[in-house]
């Protein structure tokens, strides 16, 4: 049985998709790849098409349009369960989150934790190329979310992590409702809040090289409100301690 798929959301990324894939397969024999494309304008999907057709690794889902990162991953979970995987990871197309750590993550996992998050604010964790505003705006969104939400995770805002299946099916996943780059947050603490173990280990986060980033002002907004939200409901006991399941 295929024992860990990796999950890779694209939108215009033909200039990355075809060496990051490569990469993630060289890190490890165990790992399959997931190109989850929405109708990118650039071609991305039909290059994905024709590496899945040269390598039965790596497989692709072709959606309508732009959906939200937090429901291509939710629709690869699905698939991940379907296809009998024992690990699913997030990650992104454009060269920042190192595929060379995946094996240090895997072993995270097989030792015993439910979610392992490659983070970048802790010892050993650092980023590359980042202008300062992005890290002041990273930094920020951590502490913010940490503290509403008291949480102990480092790198809560982290993109780059792996879940087991097993525990994802215990969840009731169809109510999270974050589109964009909050459905990290809301996933960690998921699993944080629910007593599950969460693993840290510290990865170097690269600048993209190519394409343009998918951050904007709305998943900026969204990730505030539903955060401070989250951490009112909580202190009120809206929330409680297995919400979820």
């Amino acid at each position: 049985m295929p024992e860990t798929l990796v999950i890779i959301p694209t939108y215009n990324e033909r200039e990355n998709v075809r060496s990051i894939v490569d990469r993630v397969l060289s890190a490890d024999s165990r790992i399959y790849v997931l190109v989850v494309d929405d109708n990118s304008p650039d071609g991305t999907g039909d290059m994905a098409d024709e590496m899945a057709a040269a390598d039965e690794r790596i497989s692709v889902l072709h959606r309508s349009g732009k959906l939200g990162l937090g429901t291509a991953y939710l629709e690869g979970f699905a698939i991940a369960a379907e296809r009998g995987y024992r690990y699913v990871f997030e990650f992104d197309a454009d060269g920042s989150h190192p595929p060379e750590k995946l094996p240090e993550m895997i072993d995270a996992l097989d030792s015993g934790a439910g979610l392992v998050i490659g983070t970048r604010w802790m010892p050993g964790g650092r980023t590359e190329n980042w202008p300062v505003q992005r890290q002041i705006l990273s930094r920020g969104a951590s502490i913010y979310a940490r503290v509403l939400l008291q949480s102990k995770i480092r790198d809560i805002t982290a993109g780059y992590r792996g879940y087991r299946v097993e525990l994802l099916q215990g969840f009731d996943l169809t109510r999270i409702k974050s589109a964009g780059y909050c459905f990290q947050i809301e996933m960690a603490w998921l699993f944080e809040r629910s007593g599950i173990r969460v693993s840290e280990v510290p990865i170097t986060f690269v600048e993209r090289q190519e394409g343009a980033s998918k951050m904007s002002s709305d998943i900026i907004v969204e990730a505030v409100w539903r955060v401070f939200a989250w951490g009112l409901g909580y202190r009120l006991g809206a929330f409680s301690r297995h919400a979820g399941r």
